[in-house]
Parts: C-alpha cells; sequence; structure tokens
C-alpha cells in the first residue's frame, strides 16, 4: 500500500518551524526554571489532579522530571513521524493531491505534538508552584482546554483534507 504512494520531499513551512521553535523555547526555560528552582521544591509534590484541578496524587519531586521528558520523547517521536507523511492514512489521496494531503497531515501533526509537548511543559510548571505553596491548583479548566484543543485540532485537520481532494 505504501509503496504506490509517492515519496515526496516537502521542506517545512515557516508556520511549522515558528511552532516547533516556541515549544521548544517554552521546554528549555521550564528545563532550566527547574532546574533553578530544584533545591526550593520539597521532596513531596503533586502527581494527579481531580477533576476540579485539585491535587489529589502525592509523589517524589523526580516526577517533574518524568513530566518533562515524557513530552520531549513525545515531541521527538512526533517529530520523526512527520517526516513520513507517506504512511499517514487518507481519505482521498491521488497522485494528483498526494503534496496538499501530506502537507496538511503535517501540520496537524506537528500542531498536535507541539500542544502535548506544552501541556507536559504545563504540567511540570504547576505540579511545581503547587509543590512550593505558590499555587493552589491545576485550576477546572486546563484539562477540558487541552482534550478540546487536542480533538478540535484533529477535526479541523480532518474537515481540511476532506476539502483538499
Amino acid at each position: 500500500m505504501y509503496e504506490i504512494r509517492p515519496k515526496l520531499k516537502i521542506p517545512k513551512t515557516l508556520l511549522e518551524n515558528i511552532l516547533d521553535i516556541v515549544a521548544i523555547c517554552l521546554f528549555i526555560a521550564c528545563t532550566g526554571s527547574l532546574i533553578m528552582q530544584w533545591p526550593s521544591i520539597p521532596d513531596t509534590v503533586p502527581t494527579h489532579f481531580n477533576a476540579a484541578g485539585e491535587p489529589d496524587g502525592w509523589g517524589s519531586k523526580i516526577n517533574l522530571w518524568i513530566l518533562l521528558v515524557i513530552g520531549l520523547i513525545t515531541w521527538i517521536l512526533l517529530t520523526v513521524l512527520e517526516k513520513f507523511p507517506h504512511i499517514y492514512n487518507y481519505f482521498n489521496l491521488t497522485q494528483e493531491n498526494a503534496e496538499r494531503q501530506y502537507k496538511n497531515a503535517r501540520l496537524m501533526l506537528n500542531i498536535i505534538k507541539n500542544e502535548m509537548l506544552l501541556f507536559f511543559v504545563l504540567m511540570s510548571w504547576v505540579s511545581t508552584g503547587v509543590a512550593q505553596g505558590a499555587k493552589e491548583g491545576l485550576g477546572v479548566w486546563i484539562l477540558p482546554i487541552f482534550i478540546i484543543g487536542i480533538t478540535g485540532t484533529i477535526a479541523l485537520f480532518i474537515v481540511r483534507s476532506i476539502k483538499l481532494k
């Protein structure tokens, strides 16, 4: 199936590059902040938040690094996957629309990977703030915004894909 799909070399767009740079800069800023604050972070930090955004699970402060590592690994793996748009699933892929479909699918993946990295960065940052007493919780809107953001991105790009026949 994949062998009949064209393997096109499509350079990344300016938007894709900007999104990657912004997400990585925020990741680096959070990592730097965590390094600088490390001695002042209590040994126990929130590891889970309930639906109201209140912490209801606690664990070692190493968990703050685990969030960042998971976010970074996910970002790296999806960055690699971006390079192979010919292996994605498409609705109406033809030789004529392949480049448009590939660009659309790759941009969708780029936005999703950056949304996910930002979510893990935010979770580490909020957990640090709660552990230090600077914040009370995650807030009730963070998880719904994240879920709506990811599903909205997917829905938007599916509609775009259908229109790109």
